[in-house]
């Protein structure tokens, strides 16, 4: 690959834009580009290598996952009815005086689904919801 120079255009993905454009190069670290305009939007930011960060929808799901995996005993049996309506009166519940939203009762039917799934070891269930 030739040596990059200040001012050469390079793809990259632009968080303004949201999508790979056309960048120039605006300085560079040890032959490879660090930081890059967008020749779109105008946009300075890190050279990113093409990626896209990762979506808040997907940290998130990893983030519940994680604390699931963490709550769950590797050798623990299958989940019973009483067991499930147990994890469901337990499940987090807002503070005095806010308005519950959609999410948080999603987030918990998400983390007892996992719970669920996790103890069945069936990780196929956690793939069919996404």
């Amino acid at each position: 690959m030739p040596e990059m120079r200040l001012g050469d255009v390079i793809d990259d993905f632009c968080v303004k834009c949201r999508r790979v454009t056309n960048h120039s190069i605006v300085s560079i670290i040890n032959g490879e580009a660090a930081k890059v305009r967008c020749r779109t939007c105008y946009h300075d930011h890190d050279y990113r290598h093409e990626q896209a960060p990762p979506s808040k929808k997907d940290l998130k799901k990893a983030e519940l996952f994680k604390e699931v995996l963490s709550t769950v005993a590797p050798g623990s049996e299958s989940v019973s009815e009483s067991e499930s309506s147990t994890a469901a009166a337990t499940a987090e519940e807002p503070a005095p005086g806010k308005k519950t939203r959609g999410r948080a009762k999603k987030d918990s039917a998400l983390r007892l689904l996992l719970e669920n799934s996790l103890r069945n070891h069936s990780v196929d269930a956690f793939i069919a919801i996404h």
